[in-house]
């Protein structure tokens, strides 16, 4: 681990604790973002807390997700957010500038920075040496009022890349050649930091795609060098200045070593409903392909774009596809009107959407039932595109335009020759949908303005020292965020809603979920390996914490969704002996006595009358967080004013 990175960022920025893996740590975080589908919790919270304006560096308030308006609600939400960043000093982007991360990889972040984001693929900003995490809004809502980010110090996993990529060939081919490799859980309590002669071959946008990606690993972040590149890439942002070169020494030593040779790979696909679930075009071409979707945080960038358009230059898309097209930000759009290529989508016969998250969080763009629909996204999770039926395969843009020409699943080489593109010296910038914040004294005068769907926060008491309930439902391996709390258009709008939101928690999983648990006055979650893996929407936490669920037992955490359930004092176990997992079934009497959590704790089965030792990783902190009833007033005792 020595000469990383990771360590010389972790190391300028260490608070509290040692630097040895697995030893918990405190960072202070320079930058924070969030965006609406998280962010009007986390500023309610930040509220709650009691500072008086944010005491980072920089924090960027985006609007990407929710830009669907079909009532008051969104729209409430963008006017509550807009006016929080005027009154507590944030940056504020209005809806339709584009997506949070490919927006800050363009106009916010730096090499040598730590960021913490109230969304997962948060460690886009890794691409240009960003030190970069996802993390619950609550989180995000400390880290504004000055406290420390806390997290296991994590390994760090060199990726040596080798060679070159061939045509038709990208980034987004080597993310899913790591996810091949590891599948979801293998980054777990690791860094996947990138090195090698490879590096140098990919632009900041290239890099950018496979940090966004590396979160599909579970991996704590994902990391490149700052080089001559992404200081050309600064430059042309107009942002040189801000640039700092920051390389591993020539001997870094890293915990596991990971090699790839880029000339060596293959344009890949990851197969329903999973972004482990990787394998090469080849092995899976010839399927027929209803929608094409290309955009997300992870492809939706200059370079993305203008594959896609030169691709389809004098073609037009195949009868029996939709072709939705997302652009990341209204730079990108700039851009490919100059050129020219834009019109290239358009004669296509591609639908071109906002400059926003849409159809990768099901917000519009529902493929038709049973659907095959080949994205650029990140998430393939089942029911996530709006269709609970539709078969979601992931692949790059090469790959996607392909499948749109030809209407099925399509090797992007049999296409014949790969368009060349020219990316511009100098990007436009026009930052005048992102508004500044007001200095303090102007701050101080701000009105926030609540729409009626914004409810104020629930509380939570202090945890007893023995926790009864009954087993209220029981899940298998990696469970995501989705399953727990979903997505789309007729649920993110609640978001700022604790009561109503909570009425869909596990809908896709068991309808009667909700209405249970709270007949049943709370009780527990039984679940496998995994649980809580995907978007860091800290809803899977607080809303089941509403309904009256006390702990969660399982055989392993995602570290995101672990960190939000301590965060509102819910108490995360795990079996001692992942067999115990088999003897509890819906519906069991359950008590547990955690005492003070400083060890481990004994699961008594009412209804079958047997004891199980359960474990868990928590620090004294956690603990004390946890038995104050959560991170909310744990952090109002200690840092508000």
């Amino acid at each position: 681990m020595k000469g990383t990175i990771t360590e010389k960022i972790l190391k300028q920025h260490l608070v509290e604790g040692n630097m040895t893996v697995g030893s918990e740590i405190a960072i202070k975080i320079d930058n924070t973002l969030t965006q609406d589908a998280t962010g009007t919790m986390a500023y309610l919270q930040f509220e709650a807390i009691g500072i008086d304006r944010v005491k980072t560096e920089l924090s960027v308030s985006f609007v990407d997700h929710n830009t669907l308006q079909t009532d008051f609600k969104n729209a409430d939400d963008h006017r509550y957010l807009q006016s929080v960043a005027k009154r507590y000093g944030l940056y504020f982007s209005k809806p339709g500038n584009g997506i949070c991360h490919q927006l800050f990889l363009e106009r916010f972040a730096r090499p040598g920075k730590t960021l913490i984001g109230s969304d997962s693929h948060t460690p886009t900003a890794g691409g240009i040496g960003c030190f970069a995490m996802g993390a619950g809004g609550l989180d995000v809502a400390a880290a504004m009022a000055g406290a420390p980010f806390r997290i296991k110090f994590p390994k760090v996993v060199g990726v040596k890349l080798v060679g070159k990529l061939n045509d038709w060939v990208s980034a987004k081919d080597v993310i899913l050649e790591v996810l091949r490799r590891i599948d979801v859980k293998g980054g777990v309590g690791k860094v996947l930091e990138y090195f090698g002669p490879g590096v140098k071959t990919l632009s900041v946008p290239d890099r950018a795609t496979i940090t966004n990606m590396g979160t599909e690993t579970g991996c704590t972040t994902s990391i490149f060098p700052s080089d001559e590149i992404t200081k050309a890439f600064l430059e042309a942002q107009g942002r040189g200045d801000q640039w700092i070169e920051l390389i591993p020494d020539s001997d870094a030593e890293y915990d596991e070593i990971m090699e790839i040779d880029l000339s060596t790979l293959e344009p890949m696909i990851a197969l329903p409903h999973s972004p482990g679930n990787v394998k090469k075009v080849r092995e899976v071409a010839g399927i027929k392909v209803d929608q094409v979707s290309v955009g997300s945080c992870t492809n939706s960038s200059l370079r993305d774009l203008k594959v896609v358009a030169n691709a389809l230059k004098g073609r037009t898309v195949s009868e029996n596809v939709s072709l939705t097209i997302s652009p990341g930000s209204r730079q990108v759009v700039e851009h490919m009107v100059d050129s020219g290529e834009f019109n290239y989508l358009v004669q296509a016969g591609a639908r071109i959407l906002e400059n926003a998250c849409g159809p990768c969080i099901g917000m519009g763009s529902a493929p038709c039932s049973g659907a095959v629909s080949v994205r650029t996204f990140n998430r393939n999770f089942e029911g996530r595109s709006g269709t609970k039926d539709a078969q979601v395969y992931l692949a790059s843009p090469e790959v996607a335009v392909a499948a749109a020409i030809t209407g099925e699943i399509t090797d992007p080489r049999d296409l014949g020759e790969c368009p060349k593109i020219q990316m511009p010296d100098k990007f436009f910038i026009n930052d005048n949908m992102i508004l500044n914040p007001l200095p303090p004294e102007e701050a101080q005068k701000v009105e926030i303005i609540r729409g009626p769907n914004i409810k104020p926060l629930p509380s939570f008491d202090k945890l007893p020292d023995v926790l009864e309930g009954t087993a209220l439902i029981k899940v298998g391996d990696n469970i995501t965020t989705d399953h727990i709390m979903p997505a789309g258009a007729k649920i993110l709008p609640l978001r700022s809603n604790i009561p109503e939101i909570s009425k869909h928690v596990f809908e896709a999983v068991d309808e009667s979920f909700a209405k249970r648990a709270l007949e049943s006055s709370g009780g527990f979650i039984i679940g496998g390996e995994n649980y809580g893996q995907g978007s860091s929407r800290e809803h899977a936490a607080l809303a089941p914490k509403y309904l009256g669920v006390k702990a969660v037992i399982v055989k392993s955490f995602a570290r995101i969704h672990l960190a939000n359930l301590i965060n509102f004092g819910i108490v995360p176990l795990t079996f001692k002996n992942p067999e115990d997992y088999d003897r509890i079934d819906l519906g069991d009497k359950i008590e547990i006595d955690i005492g003070d959590l400083k060890g481990d704790v004994k699961l008594k089965n009412i209804t079958k009358e047997f004891e199980i030792e359960l474990t868990h990783t928590l620090s004294e902190l956690d603990a004390e967080i946890l038995k104050i009833g959560g991170k909310l007033p744990w952090i109002k005792e200690h840092f508000s004013k």
